[in-house]
């Protein structure tokens, strides 16, 4: 049976637990008194504590928290030095502007109160709290659900219960049934005894909730929005939903499925991308998942033969020239299948029909970045053989070499101990396959970023 309690309440933890007494007033003036953490102050920290009367564990966990917090600053800025963090919590803590982002569109939806199921810290809730809406948060862990409830205390409209997500009924929760649903399945094996380490989940139906769970749901005709790894293969994701791959600070982090009134009209797949600046560009499409290429794909061993579903306009270009552009797609437009669009959007063409690597003639327009992919200039093509590229590197006396990497087995750091590179210049290596009338040609792309 589930328990409920207000955000402002004690959550139903060990009363001996140091993080519990962390959670009083008096507990989070200690832990406010400590400022940002630095490794060299920490046992000093501890040792003050414990000589000011602090039991040794709460001392200890005072610390961490200070810690958590400085490390936290990244995905929640400011808020960071307010909240309060379990270890696994934050590390799987959605970030605060892509939760953000998430709260916006139940807003935009009309949605006025919402059930995030498996809350974790409240991460999420936090953000759909600032946006006006009213949130019940469940957390199958006590102390996590503690933790959330911390953070939740200076909203009003909110409610943790601690309790398991696949055993509620939405009709008993705290204020009835609630209008649309957020959900953030564990996609993680519990810690194992002798690892102390927990391995991601791949099968949706192994995470919990299911993904069954979150269709049934759905079937129900309530908004339901579901995040998950971005690593989703497209054909485990449901009809009759969107599809969203958010890419934040170059970094691909989730895959939200979008349900009923909560998907947008003529959006099946779609790349997100949230700029430094926190500025939002968005690359969508209307037609189901494709058959070009994909992360997975673009990562393929050098004796994967192309496949001639990808090979639909535009068509791979073959080996480039110097002074052409090479773009790199973001990953969320990769992951999304929109590789071909973004080559239309750039009059650009594949290098290969598996591989995300697009290339083009430079023009005004292509000089000026795209938000979702990375450009660079070609300045020389050289065969793909560690003798060449070494005699490369030391004639252009190369010190900072970068070497990227698509449809190539080589290991960028192997190879770079193999180039020895050395002296006051920069280098970046893009070591990929181009298809060619005969097959396809292994090749290095000597490439400058346009900024």
């Amino acid at each position: 049976m589930s328990s409920a309690y207000a955000s402002d309440a004690p959550a139903p933890v060990e009363e001996s637990s140091p993080l519990l007494r962390l959670l009083t007033p008096e507990g989070r003036a200690l832990v406010d008194g400590l400022g940002p953490y630095r490794e060299r102050d920490a046992l000093a920290h501890v040792t003050r504590l414990r000589a000011e009367g602090v039991d040794p564990e709460v001392a200890a966990a005072a610390v961490t928290q200070s810690r958590l917090r400085t490390a936290a600053a990244e995905k929640f800025g400011d808020r960071a030095p307010r909240m309060f963090f379990t270890r696994a919590g934050l590390e799987q803590a959605t970030r605060h502007a892509v939760a953000d982002l998430h709260a916006r569109r139940f807003a935009a939806a009309g949605v006025a109160n919402v059930a995030d199921l498996g809350c974790g810290i409240g991460a999420d809730a936090i953000a759909l709290a600032e946006r006006g809406l009213g949130v019940v948060a469940v957390e199958l862990d006590p102390t996590t659900a503690a933790v959330a409830s911390a953070n939740l205390a200076d909203f009003r409209d909110t409610t943790v219960v601690c309790g398991d997500v696949l055993d509620l009924g939405l009709d008993d929760l705290p204020g009835g049934r609630p209008e649309a649903v957020w959900l953030d399945p564990a996609r993680r094996t519990p810690d194992r005894p002798e690892s102390a380490a927990s391995h991601r989940l791949f099968d949706p139906e192994a995470f919990s909730p299911p993904l069954s769970f979150v269709e049934a749901l759905a079937a129900t005709g309530m908004p339901v929005g579901v995040k998950l790894g971005p690593g989703l293969p497209h054909d485990a994701i449901p009809s009759g939903c969107e599809a969203q791959w958010v890419s934040h600070r170059g970094d691909v982090v989730e895959v939200v499925l979008w349900f009923n009134t909560l998907a947008r009209e003529g959006v099946r797949r779609a790349a997100t991308v949230m700029d430094d600046d926190g500025r939002v560009h968005e690359l969508t499409s209307a037609e189901d998942f494709p058959q070009g290429p994909t992360d997975a794909q673009s990562q393929g061993s050098p004796s994967s033969e192309p496949t001639s579903e990808a090979s639909s306009e535009p068509t791979p270009r073959g080996v480039p020239n110097a002074g052409e552009l090479l773009w790199e797609p973001d990953g969320a437009v990769i992951r999304a299948g929109l590789v071909q669009e973004l080559a239309a959007d750039l009059g650009a063409q594949l290098l290969h029909p598996r591989i995300a690597y697009l290339v083009g003639l430079e023009s005004e327009d292509a000089t000026t970045a795209s938000p979702f992919a990375r450009a660079y200039r070609i300045r020389e093509v050289l065969p793909h053989t560690v003798k060449v590229l070494k005699t490369w590197v030391k004639t252009n006396q190369v010190g900072t070499l970068e070497i990227k990497k698509r449809g190539t087995d080589v290991t960028p750091e192997q190879l770079r101990k193999q180039l020895k590179p050395k002296g006051p210049n920069r280098a970046t290596l893009i070591l990929t396959r181009v298809a060619t009338d005969d097959g396809e040609r292994r090749v290095v792309l000597v490439a400058d970023p346009v900024r």
